[in-house]
């Protein structure tokens, strides 16, 4: 087994003696982080990419609202295991009460941290007064801090973007988060309008360092390994949060660009993330949620037609799985660009 095989199927390691930030009391050992992604950020890739390096885990965003009133229904989007600590639990919501009360609820589950989405561009959720639609209320957000940090047991932080186009927020709403008890700050470097198109702006995650104390997250642009560290030098920032590019390449957070990690290690993760999707959800569900992971998984690849429709429309597992090795096993076997012309078609996105 070469080193690198070695190092992928290796655990994560044992903490370093020092951490990297506090988020109030709670060490981060580690300045790569998944960050929470609706549809994404469940249990099964979160522990793949913890295993492979992430330094925390932030559960898929859940609505306040939902928690009141429907808490089982939700309890599964707040399922997590010990390993995964530090474990936040992100929830969103546009009244300062109702995260209040959410917040206290989920709060007996044993997370590390609790934080606030800021940040959601979507316009269900902005356009409700929630996610990125908090940062047009500010002092909306400071009721928010000041109540949940004097009443919950755990630090209290927040996610946000740069705000608005016209009304651009995130310097004033980095202070109030500070001054009213929040714990630490995520950036993403792009406006409301921007959602994920345009290019995030770091020079913005600098400005919010330079005026803060607590540990600022930087998130935005961040898609090949060097740019972990790149973004720490030209921000500053403590950390650094990685969501699409993470897709697909769990192994960025061990500092690994994708096509650097050897076939036959995807093949493999592909068999583990789909064995703990099937543990997660039940066989058919699971793989009918795996099957947007195996697409990123082969997104390097020119995937020939008929195997791709094939994938993409199977249902049974051990014919989806015969059908992934049947793949790689050709891709192993072709030496690269001799592709037949037929197969020719167009390499698989890697982003939604």
């Amino acid at each position: 087994m070469s080193t690198l095989e070695t190092r992928l199927q290796t655990p994560t390691q044992l903490p370093q003696k020092t951490p990297n930030f506090l988020v109030r009391d709670v060490p981060v050992y580690g300045d790569a982080i998944l960050a929470p992604m609706d549809g994404f950020s469940d249990w099964p890739f979160r522990s793949l990419c913890r295993a492979l390096g992430s330094a925390m885990s932030y559960t898929e965003f859940v609505r306040a609202g939902n928690i009141i009133q429907a808490y089982e229904h939700m309890a599964p989007r707040l399922a997590f295991d010990e390993m995964e600590r530090p474990m936040v639990f992100q929830i969103y919501g546009d009244d300062p009460d109702d995260l209040l009360k959410a917040a206290l609820m989920v709060q007996d589950k044993h997370p590390d941290i609790i934080d606030v989405n800021m940040g959601c561009p979507a316009k269900t959720v902005a356009h409700s007064g929630a996610g990125v639609g908090m940062m047009r209320t500010p002092l909306k957000i400071a009721r928010t801090f000041r109540k949940l940090t004097a009443a919950l047991d755990v630090p209290v932080t927040g996610k946000m973007r740069l705000g608005w186009e016209g009304y651009k927020s995130y310097k004033l709403v980095a202070r109030i988060v500070e001054e009213n008890g929040g714990s630490a700050i995520a950036v993403h470097g792009r406006t409301k309008e921007q959602a994920y198109s345009g290019q995030a702006d770091w020079d913005a995650i600098a400005e919010v360092k330079s005026l803060v104390k607590i540990p600022v997250i930087g998130s935005g642009d961040v898609r090949l390994a060097a740019d972990i560290d790149r973004m720490r030098a030209y921000t500053g920032c403590d950390a650094v949060m990685i969501g699409r590019a993470a897709i697909g390449n769990p192994w960025i957070f061990s500092r690994l660009d994708r096509e650097q990690v050897p076939p036959e290690l995807v093949r493999q993760m592909v068999h583990q993330h789909l064995e703990r999707h099937m543990q997660f959800y039940g066989p058919r569900k699971g793989l009918f949620l795996f099957r947007k992971h195996a697409l990123r998984y082969l997104a390097l690849q020119k995937v020939p037609r008929r195997l791709r429709l094939k994938i993409i429309l199977q249902e049974n597992v051990d014919e989806f799985l015969a059908l992934l090795d049947e793949l790689y096993d050709r891709l192993q076997a072709m030496p690269a660009g001799e592709m037949q012309e037929e197969d020719q078609e167009e390499p698989w996105p890697a982003q939604e």
